[in-house]
């Protein structure tokens, strides 16, 4: 297998040495010419979608549509098209800002200056690069804080979402980052290690490695990671509760048991859920959305995420992402022998940790355009639930229940269709209810 290795290629090419330096440099400004490129095309991709979406959503502000009107009022429709845009502009200043930072970890040396600073102490390889790597996320964390801060305590505040408490808040936090070492510590340090001391397959190592500790976190989530930020309590009421171990049954779905989680303590927005692995799936229901539903609702949506498992759902979704993971880290394995791929990206000491660092980096900026064929997936997925569910319950049963779900979360009904293949996973608004209304005189 041709095998194309730039420093090897010269070292044995018998050519003087100005030429050598000239044919390496020139490889460096490719790859920060590409980098460049990309950077700007992803930058410019998403900022003309979330404008589409912006002049789509304000167009349409003072209109209900009509599937929705007897529902929906046009107040409640207005807030949603106000969440939407107040959302759009946060993130249009975050994409411009996320672009400079990444410019400055990059080209403008912060990660050099980091890994310079830390190989000063001379230690060893794989504990340096466990050093960068937690610093460079502790400090990228914080570099984002501002922006969590204003979607938490301003946009879901303002807008009548927002539970949470300054003291929650950081109790959160707290938790996230003991439980991130707890975790990723041991999981980086595997990686760096067959990265550096496996055979020139050390990517396939690493790729079982990342498959298992995915499979080991579905397992482990509900029962071990998820009580650590949230209260679950059994669904004491019994004559649901009936009801959704009947549909169970009749779907298949063993269970670990059906609970209500406290979902109101952090925020208003409702939701449901199935987690969890062989055995250890449970059923999740937040409190906000027993609320709003009634039984016969309650059961639809059930419906809905139950035809997920029905149709393998999950299971096909860890195919896909092994085969992604599979790809992209056969792609890392050939650009980590590529000293013009650190160069060009501001790193002037090629290392194992500094590969893995700008891959995940740069990786986004290409990877962006696979999203609508993700969203498309995904949204076929939802209509394959959503016919399940016609199904099991009522598909108008099931078109209530959506229309209260996207009322109490300001769902817009009205988004840009382009920006909306990129950006959804679930089908937009109209098209899903006209698919379940197709149904109704079936």
């Amino acid at each position: 297998m041709w095998n194309f290795d730039l420093p090897f290629i010269l070292a044995n090419a018998n050519l003087p040495a100005d030429l050598n330096l000239f044919i390496y440099w020139l490889f460096m400004e490719i790859f920060s010419i590409l980098f460049i490129a990309a950077l700007l095309l992803s930058l410019f991709t998403q900022l003309w979608l979330s404008r589409r979406q912006s002049i789509a959503v304000s167009k349409h502000r003072s209109n209900v549509p009509e599937a929705f009107a007897e529902q929906i009022t046009p107040e409640q429709h207005q807030k949603a098209a106000d969440y939407t845009l107040a959302k759009l502009s946060v993130n249009k200043i975050e994409l411009v800002y996320g672009a400079v930072l990444l410019v400055a970890w990059t080209l403008g040396g912060g990660l050099n200056l980091m890994d310079t600073f830390f190989r000063s102490f001379a230690y060893s390889e794989i504990l340096t690069g466990l050093v960068v790597i937690f610093g460079f996320m502790f400090i990228s964390a914080v570099l984002d804080l501002p922006f969590t801060l204003y979607r938490t305590f301003k946009i879901e505040q303002r807008f009548g979402f927002n539970r949470m408490t300054a003291l929650q808040f950081i109790k959160d936090m707290l938790i996230q980052t003991m439980l991130s070492l707890v975790l990723f510590v041991p999981l980086f340090a595997g990686i760096l290690w067959l990265m550096q001391d496996a055979s020139s397959f050390w990517w396939v190592y690493v790729w079982v490695v990342i498959l298992s500790f995915g499979l080991l976190i579905s397992w482990i989530f509900p029962t071990f990671i998820a009580p650590l930020f949230n209260k679950f309590e059994p669904l004491e009421d019994e004559t649901l509760r009936e009801r959704i171990t009947k549909l169970m049954d009749r779907c298949g779905f063993a269970s670990n048991g059906i609970f209500v989680m406290d979902g109101s303590k952090r925020s208003s927005h409702g939701n449901a859920y199935f987690t969890g692995l062989g055995k250890n799936k449970r059923i999740v229901f937040f409190d906000t959305l027993l609320e709003t539903l009634d039984a016969n609702e309650v059961e639809a949506v059930l419906a809905h995420e139950l035809g997920h498992f029905k149709h393998h759902h999950v299971r096909k979704g860890l195919i896909l992402s092994a085969a992604l993971t599979f790809v992209s880290l056969a792609l890392l394995a050939w650009l980590i022998k590529q000293d013009t791929f650190y160069h060009a990206l501001g790193a002037s000491n090629p290392s194992t940790y500094m590969a893995l660092i700008l891959f995940i980096l740069v990786t986004p900026l290409f990877s962006i355009y696979l999203q609508p064929v993700m969203s498309f997936i995904s949204r076929k997925h939802e209509f394959e639930a959503d016919d399940f569910a016609a199904v099991q319950s009522q598909p108008q049963t099931l078109i209530k229940a959506l229309v209260k779900l996207y009322r109490d979360n300001a769902n817009t009904l009205t988004p840009d269709t382009l920006y909306s293949a990129f950006h959804d996973s679930h089908p937009p608004a109209p098209v899903r209810v006209a698919h379940l209304s197709a149904k109704i005189t079936q």
